[in-house]
């Protein structure tokens, strides 16, 4: 097709003198290719564009191939963009002789270049219906599509569907809301240039694409209005006081278009006659005459290149850290995938790093030198020291030795031991009785303990780990009951130790223990007692009471052996007759009979002899028991350690070798989850991905660099590039947070100003190149 020139033979696009934008944007548009294929993975990472909005029938469609000077979208009474279209604009000057100097490229047909811009409409109908259906669905999946071209000004432009109210077709019933949702989804973002497309046919004040843009940019600040069908407004109206931004102020202003009208279309008038027509359109105007900086497609192209360059030129900063933080993010979770392994040897040394990193984990965490020390609660060894101290050595502390016996219990274990005799002194015998049986009580709390410390180191074989350890499963399951087993084994040794422990203890009482009371000095301090308690009791008596023997009044003496039956009163002897008398009988009294002892006999009433006694006994018991106890909780702690934990530190690698390290064990123990196979390759492609893009951002950087170094009369010594007034400025508070509440704050002070800046700022110079 033949180019819409001007009288001095110049294309209103191109012919502008290089300018950043002609290296930065293409360089950006490398990028969006780069970060396409993951584009889902680092939805966060936003690159500079401009995105396209407007109603059905608003003339998106139009401005669009207008800026590109080409008829390739697809066209209909209904919705037409019912997927997102990211379409790359370059500039591409064709060398000497070729004729071909213009093509599209998918991004999903890489390779592949289409020259006929009719079959360019034809594959993206094709793609919107594969992954749209066939009836007017729609789909937030992109379409990515490259335009090589001389005739076009670099800028990467994303045509969203058109806002909609009526569902047609197959269309969901909340079909408005889904497009709206999709729409905001990009504009919302801080590095997306709205171009709000409104027809001038219809009430601007109340246009769908400028009231979404309020809702986005509430500062209008990053909105360019665009007018469309400025030919078609109804007779003596015209747009005058929106284009100059007295209507709906923008910060980047208005500009104002003239489209081909769907006649055109069916006529098939070309976009080089349809250019011509708008230039001579706003030229002829009596209104629009006085406008040229506001009017025509290749002012809106020229407007939308510089703002991109200016765009780009400001985010580059953040945009290069959001991207470094992914690569750290993808580089740390690589590490914990590693390599895959193709050779025995690889596998032996990640084997033996894997047992090697896991023993000094486990280590560490005992000794309390792990890298992943809690600051919020105890954890490893700090653990088992509280469970010997504060557990154990406390426990066995607050028993009484005596808690379970009472006085009797005691009286009746020392008149036992005294046989047939009083008792002078105390017995040993009772004494070594009682205090064996309270010896016993420990051994469950020693056990108790020593099943703690068990659970403990437990719990640690399963919290430490390399990092390498999470890819295999099945290692991980073969460590474990490995090490169940180790700990389980050192577990029997302690077990043993604690019993003869314990055994030792109650086989031999060592009454010469220098800590211990001693008989004399327990009377002694019994007496005592005794004596302070006696100041409020009654004293016992010396001798035991005699107990009456029953009933005598009722009782006869019989003439009977010592242990024969007793004869009862009026009892007649067997070889007397019935009629005789017995006048001895009658005159003796009944034999004295005694109650059978019961099965269990307990002491009689204590006197303050047994008093002392039991004083005394008890003083013995808990004078040994602190003896015994003390031992106990020093060597229990002991045993535990040297037969449990410090074995399990000295001895588990040595284990783990002998068990494990076997090469015929090698490929069963490291085997992969398919996930983590899946996942290894998805991050390896991720960080190749980065890592292009970082050095693609590099290279715009070197492009601003040098061009800031020779900068042109009448441009921004910030940015290099042509000024734009308050764009800059803005730029950097809205991507770095400065003066962003002033900004907001300053818009609710007048009701001009409530939806967008002042129009002060809405007007943009344009320099006689177009830029």
């Amino acid at each position: 097709m033949g180019e819409e020139t001007r009288p001095n033979g110049t294309n209103p696009r191109t012919s502008a003198p290089p300018t950043i934008g002609s290296s930065v944007i293409p360089i950006v548009n490398k990028l969006q290719d780069i970060l396409a294929p993951v584009g889902s993975e680092l939805s966060n990472i936003s690159l500079p564009h401009v995105a396209v909005v407007g109603s059905q029938s608003s003339g998106k469609s139009s401005v669009l191939e207008a800026l590109v000077g080409r008829d390739f979208l697809p066209r209909g009474r209904d919705i037409c963009t019912r997927r997102p279209l990211i379409l790359m604009l370059e500039n591409f000057q064709p060398k000497p002789g070729d004729h071909n100097g213009e093509w599209g490229e998918f991004r999903h047909l890489p390779g592949q270049r289409f020259y006929d811009f009719s079959k360019i409409r034809q594959e993206i109908q094709t793609e919107t219906e594969r992954e749209a259906g066939y009836n007017k669905g729609v789909s937030d999946k992109q379409i990515g599509l490259k335009i090589f071209s001389p005739n076009v000004l670099n800028m990467t432009l994303v045509d969203l569907p058109g806002i909609t109210k009526v569902p047609v077709g197959d269309q969901p019933s909340d079909i408005e809301a889904r497009i709206r949702k999709m729409i905001m989804a990009h504009i919302s973002q801080e590095n997306c240039i709205i171009l709000a497309v409104s027809p001038a046919n219809s009430d601007l004040a109340t246009s769908d694409a400028l009231q979404m843009a309020r809702e986005a940019d509430p500062t209008g600040s990053r909105t360019i209005g665009v007018i469309t069908k400025l030919d078609i407004m109804d007779r003596g109206t015209d747009a005058r006081n929106f284009l100059l931004g007295k209507v709906v102020p923008l910060r980047l202003g208005y500009v104002g278009v003239v489209n081909r009208s769907q006649e055109d279309i069916n006529k098939n008038r070309s976009i080089a006659e349809a250019l011509a027509y708008e230039e001579r359109f706003f030229r002829d105007h009596p209104v629009y005459c006085g406008l040229s900086d506001h009017c025509g497609i290749p002012q809106l192209a020229s407007l939308l290149n510089q703002i991109l360059e200016q765009h780009i030129r400001m985010v580059l900063p953040g945009l290069k850290a959001d991207l470094n933080s992914h690569m750290g993010g993808i580089v740390k979770e690589l590490r914990t995938y590693g390599d895959a392994m193709e050779s025995k040897g690889e596998q032996g040394v990640i084997l033996s790093n894997i047992l090697t990193k896991y023993c000094e984990a486990f280590s560490a965490m005992v000794d309390g030198k792990s890298n992943k020390m809690s600051t919020k609660e105890l954890s490893g060894g700090a653990r088992i020291h509280y469970i010997f101290q504060s557990i154990f050595v406390k426990s066995l502390e607050e028993v009484d030795p005596c808690e379970d016996l009472n006085d009797d219990d005691i009286r009746t274990a020392v008149q036992n031991a005294t046989g047939l005799g009083n008792t002078l002194f105390v017995p040993e015998v009772p004494f070594e009785v009682l205090v064996r049986r309270q010896i016993a009580r420990l051994l469950d709390p020693s056990l108790q303990c020593l099943r703690f410390v068990y659970d403990e180191l437990m719990k640690m074989s399963r919290a430490c780990g390399a990092v390498e350890l999470q890819r295999f499963p099945f290692l991980r399951r073969r460590m474990d009951e490995v090490m169940g087993k180790f700990l389980r084994d050192g577990v029997k040794p302690a077990e043993r130790m604690i019993a003869n422990l314990i055994e030792m203890e109650m086989d031999y009482i060592n009454s010469s223990n220098p800590k211990f009371i001693g008989g004399s000095k327990a009377i002694e301090l019994a007496k005592q007692q005794l004596k302070l308690s006696q100041g409020n009791h009654p004293s016992l008596n010396n001798e035991r009471p005699v107990s009456s023997g029953g009933n005598t009044a009722s009782r006869t003496w019989g003439i009977s052996s010592m242990f024969g039956s007793r004869a009862k009163s009026g009892e007649v002897q067997g070889s007397q007759s019935v009629g005789e008398t017995v006048p001895f009988v009658e005159q003796i009294p009944s034999t004295i009979q005694l109650r059978e002892p019961p099965s269990m006999l307990r002491p009689l009433e204590m006197t303050e002899r047994d008093a002392e006694i039991i004083i005394a006994t008890k003083l013995l018991l808990g004078s040994y028991y602190d003896i015994v106890r003390k031992n106990i909780q020093d060597l229990v702690p002991k045993s535990i350690m040297h037969f449990l934990v410090n074995h399990t530190k000295r001895d588990l690698h040595i284990v783990f070798i002998q068990k494990l390290y076997k090469e015929n064990l090698f490929d069963e123990l490291l085997q992969e989850h398919d996930e983590v196979v899946v996942k290894r390759k998805q991050n390896r492609e991720m960080y190749n991905v980065l890592q292009q893009a970082i050095q693609t951002l590099e290279e715009v950087e070197l492009v601003v660099s040098s061009h800031s170094s020779n900068l042109r009369p009448g441009t921004d010594a910030t940015t290099g590039l042509s000024r734009i007034p308050d764009f800059s400025s803005h730029l950097r508070s809205t991507n770095y947070g400065e003066n962003r509440s002033s900004d907001a704050s300053s818009f609710t002070n007048s009701r001009a100003s409530r939806l967008f800046h002042s129009e002060g700022a809405a007007v943009l110079p344009v320099n006689s190149n177009g830029l």
